[in-house]
């Protein structure tokens, strides 16, 4: 049981791993004219954060996911890794 629990830990730290450096290149292939289609993606989330005020803490509740062609190939190459290991 412990192992399976550890295991979808790694597995969650591989796709966390995928997304962000996927995202990242995406974000850098943007610059580039012909690997511009791995920066198409969509954004969605609370554009407006929601504020929860209490006079004597402020609370800011907010997130935005932004997705592209290269996050989900990173995500999908962080997968076919995990199974490799």
């Amino acid at each position: 049981m412990a192992t399976r629990e550890k295991n979808m830990w790694v597995l969650l730290i591989f796709l966390l791993a995928g997304l962000v450096v996927g995202g990242l290149l995406g974000k850098l292939a943007s610059e580039v004219s012909w690997l511009w289609w791995l920066s198409y993606g969509q954004s969605f989330g609370l554009d407006n954060p929601i504020v929860l005020d209490l006079n004597v803490l402020k609370l800011t509740f907010g997130i935005v996911f932004n997705i592209n062609v290269a996050s989900i190939i990173g995500m999908i190459l962080a997968i076919f890794i995990y199974r490799k290991i």
